[in-house]
């Protein structure tokens, strides 16, 4: 099955055409219409990673030097979620019909970080990332700093059923942007281990040892681990996009999430520049003490790599390392989050009010149209083929090839096992079709 979404030549269109936008211009029609480029351009360079084919978006997006755009257009919507979106909520005049485009603009942010976790594990890309490196440090590090503090590990919310529908579909966005929160952080662990992979620069190396001390971020992580859970006695982790429970005998087995953070602790306490860069303080140093006990025999085994940190850890509590030499260099300071938000400085409730009227009250023909265009962007049999494995049968676990003609959303690998599902799937299946019709409905597509 040919699972292409766009080919080489759309690609170099769209990518040529990828331009920095204004906080005002979020949720236009031109800044929709590079939305759906880029969303495109994701899906593809996930599909050519997957299949280890020619990654010609990563090439194209290289030599047209475009990676900045896609740092800026990420931090922009950051931004806009932040500053413009609660004021926006707050509005008495906000009362859209139709409240999908806000929600594509809040998912902007994860398309982006998802294309950029795909293509900054090649050093061509962080190397034309160019200065805009000094930008996504500065991103992955609020993202991590979030993460570690665990406000947005789970998400739950209670709905007043005495409030006014447009309330309640106000605090299902917000809902959705928290949920959303939650996996951006988590593809940022990726992008920020790319990124000790392939530094070189005084400068971003200065940013993550001196200014963010990112190595004792990381023990944060490492220590409360947000992306593993209990509930109701069962271990759960998050591994491909949603919680899964762990048998007993996999509990000590490293997810990919934990070796991004080993490996990026790897990079920044064992290069050579880095520990000439790093002050080992005595809370530094307590600090990435910790990290000893859990650098088990078990975990070793399944990263070799960290028997070195092992031993560096190990001469570290035994030894005092000089303070770093202080020299006189001129750095270079990322500036799109401050540019972006010194050029709105006291205009939130202007911007929020301008897109309330002009950005989010479509007509009926403007939805159709939107909706006709993002059908085609999201192509079930190639969102099928993004699936990390094959579907399992929610009855019996095996291999499944059946879908619940329903919801679209449970498998199962023969009839009896939908039949003798049935009672435990019958209230999830009304809820998820229900939804479905609705957004069908909202978007005024005929069902």
């Amino acid at each position: 099955m040919d699972t292409s979404v766009i080919l080489p030549v759309e690609a170099e269109g769209f990518i040529q055409s990828l331009e920095p936008f204004s906080l005002k211009e979020v949720g236009s029609d031109r800044w929709f219409r590079q939305h759906e480029y880029i969303e495109k351009l994701n899906i593809q360079a996930i599909l050519n990673a997957s299949a280890m084919h020619d990654e010609f978006v990563k090439d194209l997006l290289v030599s047209f030097g475009k990676i900045p755009v896609l740092v800026h257009e990420m931090i922009l919507v950051e931004v806009w979620k932040q500053k413009v979106f609660p004021i926006l909520c707050q509005l008495q005049d906000f009362n859209p019909e139709n409240t999908f485009p806000l929600y594509m603009v809040i998912h902007h942010e994860a398309t982006i970080i998802n294309l950029l976790e795909t293509i900054m594990f090649h050093k061509d890309s962080c190397d034309a990332a160019d200065d805009s490196v000094l930008d996504l440090v500065d991103y992955c590090h609020r993202k991590l700093t979030l993460l570690a503090s665990e406000a947005i590990r789970d998400v739950s919310v209670t709905y007043d059923q005495g409030k006014q529908i447009r309330s309640i579909e106000v605090r299902e966005l917000q809902v959705q942007s928290s949920a959303l929160e939650f996996e951006i952080s988590l593809k940022a662990v990726s992008v920020l281990r790319y990124i000790t992979d392939h530094a070189e620069s005084i400068s971003v190396i200065n940013r993550m040892l001196c200014i963010h001390n990112l190595p004792c971020v990381l023990v944060q992580l490492i220590d409360r681990c947000p992306w593993s859970r209990s509930r109701e006695g069962e271990a759960q982790k998050y591994i491909d996009g949603k919680w899964q429970k762990i048998p007993v005998e996999d509990q000590l087995k490293m997810t990919k999430l934990d070796g991004q953070v080993w490996l990026s602790l790897y990079n920044l306490l064992l290069k050579e520049e880095c520990q000439r860069k790093y002050d080992f303080s005595s809370f530094n140093k307590s600090q990435l003490l910790k990290l000893r006990g859990f650098l088990t025999d078990i975990l070793i085994d399944q990263l070799p790599n960290l028997v070195d940190l092992q031993r560096f850890l190990a001469h570290l509590a035994v030894t005092d390392p000089a303070p770093p030499k202080k020299g006189l260099i001129l750095e270079q300071i990322p500036e799109m989050w401050n540019h972006i938000v010194s050029e709105n400085s006291g205009k939130w409730k202007a911007i929020a009010k301008y897109q309330v009227k002009e950005t989010f009250s479509p007509s009926e023909s403007d939805l159709r149209q939107q909706a006709q265009r993002l059908a085609q962007t999201y192509d079930l049999d190639v969102m099928e083929s993004l699936l990390p494995e094959k579907p399992k049968c929610g009855s019996c676990g095996r291999e499944a090839t059946k879908r619940c003609s329903r919801c679209q959303g449970e498998w199962y690998c023969h009839r009896e096992c939908q039949v003798k599902h049935w009672p435990k799937h019958k209230k999830a299946c009304r809820l998820i079709a229900e939804a479905t019709e609705k957004l069908h409905r909202d978007l005024h597509i005929d069902t």
